[in-house]
Order: C-alpha cells, then sequence, then structure tokens
C-alpha cells in the first residue's frame, strides 16, 4: 500500500482544501466526504479495511481541519464545485463516492450535477431536506457568539454516538471530541447555512448512478426515515438500516465497510 501526506489544492475563490491518498495507485478511487464538525480523520478506522479494495481520497471540507476557513455562509453548490476542482486538479475523471451526514448531502449534489464524475454512490446518514430553514438560524448565531467550540461538541457527540461509547474515556470518541474542540466556529456555522438552505427533495430523482443508501437505526440527525425517503426519490436505489446512532462507520465498523464495499465491487 502507498500512502501520501496531506497536502492541497486551492480552489477558483482562493480557498485551500486539503487532502490525502491512501491506498494502492492500481486500485479505483474512493472519494470520502466527511460530517460538520470533522476532518479527514473520520474515516480512520475504516482506511485499512477499504484500501483492500479502493485508493481512497480523503479532503477536509472548507472550514474543517487543515483547510480554509472563509467567513459567511456556505453554499452546497460551493461545496460540490470543490470537489469537481480536487477532482479536476488531480486528474481524475470519474470516481466512486461515500458521503455521511453533510458529506452524503455534498454526494447527492455531485449525482445530480455532475453524474459524469461519479461511478457509484453511497449515501450515509443523510438526507435530501433537512428543513424548515428557519430552525438553523438561532443555533448559527448562538455558535459565533460562543466563547468556544465546548458546548457544541458536546451537543454533537451525543448525537452521533449511542451512550455506551459516550461512557468513560472510549479513545474514539475522545478523537473526534478533539478535533470538534479544535474546528473553528465559523466553519461550523458556514457549513449550518449550507444545510439550511439547500432543498434536494425533488432534484435528487435526477441521480443516475447506482446509489445505496445507509440509514442508522437510532439516528436522531438524519433519521431512518430519512434515508428511506431519500431512497424512494433516487432511481433504482437500495437502502438498508444498520442498528446505529449518526455515525454509523464508526459504530458499526465491521458492517459498515462490509455493505459499502459489496455494493462497490458488485459485478453489473
Amino acid at each position: 500500500m502507498t500512502s501520501q501526506t496531506r497536502t492541497a489544492i486551492t480552489t477558483g475563490d482562493g480557498v485551500r482544501i486539503a487532502y490525502r491518498f491512501d491506498g494502492d495507485e492500481s486500485k479505483p478511487v474512493l472519494l470520502l466526504s466527511n460530517s460538520i464538525g470533522t476532518d479527514l480523520h473520520m474515516w480512520d478506522g475504516q482506511v485499512s479495511a477499504l484500501t483492500d479494495h479502493f485508493r481512497l481520497l480523503r479532503y477536509d471540507a472548507r472550514g474543517h481541519g487543515a483547510s480554509d476557513v472563509p467567513q459567511g455562509a456556505y453554499s452546497l453548490d460551493r461545496l460540490g464545485r470543490d470537489v469537481v476542482e480536487l477532482l479536476d486538479a488531480l486528474g481524475l475523471r470519474r470516481v466512486h463516492v461515500l458521503g455521511l451526514s453533510l458529506g452524503g448531502i455534498v454526494a447527492q449534489w455531485l449525482g445530480i450535477h455532475v453524474p459524469e464524475r461519479v461511478d457509484r454512490l453511497v449515501l450515509s446518514n443523510t438526507a435530501a431536506y433537512l428543513g424548515p430553514a428557519n430552525q438553523w438560524d438561532q443555533p448559527i448565531a448562538e455558535l459565533l457568539q460562543a466563547p468556544d467550540m465546548q458546548v457544541t461538541a458536546e451537543t454533537f457527540l451525543r448525537n452521533w454516538f449511542p451512550a455506551r461509547m459516550l461512557e468513560g474515556d472510549d479513545e474514539v470518541v475522545e478523537g473526534f471530541r478533539r478535533t470538534l474542540l479544535a474546528t473553528q466556529r465559523e466553519g461550523v456555522a458556514g457549513s449550518w447555512a449550507a444545510v439550511r438552505d439547500y432543498d434536494l427533495r425533488r432534484t435528487a430523482a435526477l441521480i443516475p448512478n447506482p446509489t445505496l443508501v445507509i440509514a442508522g437505526e437510532h439516528d436522531t440527525v438524519t433519521s431512518a426515515d430519512h434515508g428511506k425517503e431519500l431512497a424512494a426519490t433516487v432511481p433504482g436505489a437500495r437502502f438498508t438500516v444498520l442498528p446505529t446512532v449518526h455515525m454509523a462507520n464508526v459504530e458499526a465498523e465491521s458492517e459498515f465497510v462490509g455493505v459499502v464495499t459489496a455494493f462497490l465491487t458488485e459485478q453489473p
């Protein structure tokens, strides 16, 4: 296996987007897109198993990790175009895409707007719509007025993981906590604005790519019903439910990697 340390591209609007590759260059590329409040390390536990089949391309979305943190509201269109510009810069014509939460929303955008750049799509713990829009205004304002990420970090962790993982000193949870506390508030607030303003309930029906939708049975952020509705909208999409909260890739790692790998490697 070959690995590459994190490096970056610069988008057309001047934002530095950090990325890294892991795995054999001869294998098909699988792009991984992250949740709000995380960086590319949210997939660390799955890298070893996934690189048996794929060359992984991970990146930090704008506002997160080693990428730049522009001020103000982000849009889903801009987050999607960040990915397109990354693929262009790396000379990648077509890749598999796996996105979780906001990453799954970005993955939907790619399937709608640039389906020719996507082979197969996996949309995990995500939704076509998380409205009404006005429910996001107060959390955005409160976060930008807060002294730090402490309160938001603990809220995220409670929404992401089951109680058994939150009790004690689970090292995986502690890693996510450290990432959240190090994330700039403007990056989370800008990303929340993208969630506030998007609505793919109709346009998700335009996705032509083979698609797998994964939902968490106990997910309170993007519910199993959200996943079911999304799968019913995307033509021919498959739907599976795992016994998890929001971070299905972490909580049910073996099952998650199994269903993803089986779908992406299945022969036509």
